[in-house]
């Protein structure tokens, strides 16, 4: 484990999200030139749709007249057009033109923020537009690499993000949650690793020499037509701040070198996971399976992102519970296993960027965020 131990408790159970950061707000087929997408990211309503030249743009989901919501208007070739009153806006978020005045007033400006397209996901920074640097975005390539095949859907998730993002640094719970498909025993009997450095935590499980669960033995059938016999199972969980978690997953036939870098005799695959927190409440949680094997079948990729729909069906229902009994039993403290060591890495990164904004980890107790 990690040679630093983390705190014993999280006093934090409304976890606050830093906005200096890029979040995803949306696949990229849902934002059109046809219709505005309404998504809140990190607190902020924003309308998403995109150009003539297909270019994705982000606008503050309140008009400057009447703050009536500009995702309920029509996209007129460049422009957004409000639905009330007829203002029209462009990229920039400029008023381009006004209804029976031919002067258009110069504080008719709603916000404009930095957007980029990549990985299949419409990026958006809704913090300080001068720190916005495309180069931070979350390392996702798996999700567009020709050497990789797999789909994904999105979950509205009732819950605090900060949930989320623990859910998945832990997957011991695997064994409890998903015991019918992807659990077993060895997930809490193995020992694992956990670093951290700037603004990533890893934590990586071997279990060797197991006997593969049923989601895993189908997988390896549909590499190897047949096969029965132990496996050597591996999980290595990435985060990258503020919310991106892949996961390195897979199994081989025991003892064929999977631990010492030859996956060759097995099946691979990457749990492509990036949360944005909506309110102090409720979060997007984009999510796909992809693999390294069968690229070109269709009926394994429909198969997958079904089977992982019902695994992280079975998540969202434990999230939300927890979510009521949080909200139930405001006084609490949270305690820390051994288990949350990489949950806990992870809230102190999230920890040292809202400090850099200036803003506490804690969100407020009514509900709303600072």
């Amino acid at each position: 484990m990690s040679v630093t131990t983390p705190p014993s408790t999280a006093a934090a159970k409304i976890f606050n999200y830093p906005r200096n950061a890029w979040y995803a707000a949306a696949w990229d087929h849902e934002v059109s030139g046809k219709q505005p997408l309404a998504r809140t990211i990190a607190g902020v309503p924003l309308a998403l749709w995109r150009t003539t030249e297909g270019r994705p743009v982000a606008l503050a989901d309140a008009c400057w007249h009447r703050l009536a919501p500009l995702s309920m208007g029509r996209i007129l070739g460049d422009e957004l057009q409000c639905p009330y009153h007829g203002l029209r806006y462009n990229a920039a978020g400029r008023c381009t033109g006004m209804p029976a005045q031919e002067t258009i007033n110069p504080s008719a400006v709603v916000p404009s923020f930095p957007v980029v397209e990549r990985y299949r996901y419409v990026w958006v920074w809704v913090g300080d537009p001068d720190l916005a640097d495309p180069a931070t975005v979350p390392d996702m390539h798996r999700m567009d690499h020709p050497d990789w095949a797999g789909d994904g859907e999105t979950i509205h998730a009732d819950c605090n993000y900060q949930l989320i993002l623990d859910n998945l640094m832990d997957l011991t719970h695997e064994e409890f949650v998903h015991s019918s498909s992807i659990g077993q025993e060895e997930l809490s009997e193995a020992e694992f690793d956990v670093t951290h450095k700037g603004d990533t935590v890893t934590v990586a499980r071997w279990m060797r020499d197991i006997d593969a669960p049923p989601f895993w033995l189908k997988n390896m059938r549909d590499k190897f037509p047949g096969f029965s016999g132990r496996v050597d199972r591996w999980q290595i969980i990435t985060f990258e701040a503020p919310g991106t978690i892949c996961i390195d997953v897979g199994v081989a036939k025991a003892g064929t070198g999977a631990p010492e870098g030859d996956r060759s005799q097995g099946v691979n695959g990457y749990v492509m996971n990036t949360i944005t927190p909506e309110t102090d409440r409720t979060a997007h949680y984009f999510w796909a399976f992809m693999r390294d094997y069968r690229l070109d079948s269709q009926t394994i990729t429909t198969q997958l992102r079904q089977a992982v729909h019902g695994v992280f069906g079975e998540d969202e229902e434990m999230l939300r519970a927890q979510q009521r009994a949080i909200d139930a039993n405001p006084e609490h403290e949270f305690y820390s296993l051994n288990i949350d060591a990489g949950g806990m890495w992870v809230r102190q990164i999230l920890d040292r960027m809202l400090a850099a904004e200036g803003r506490s980890s804690s969100a407020p107790a009514a509900g709303r965020v600072a």
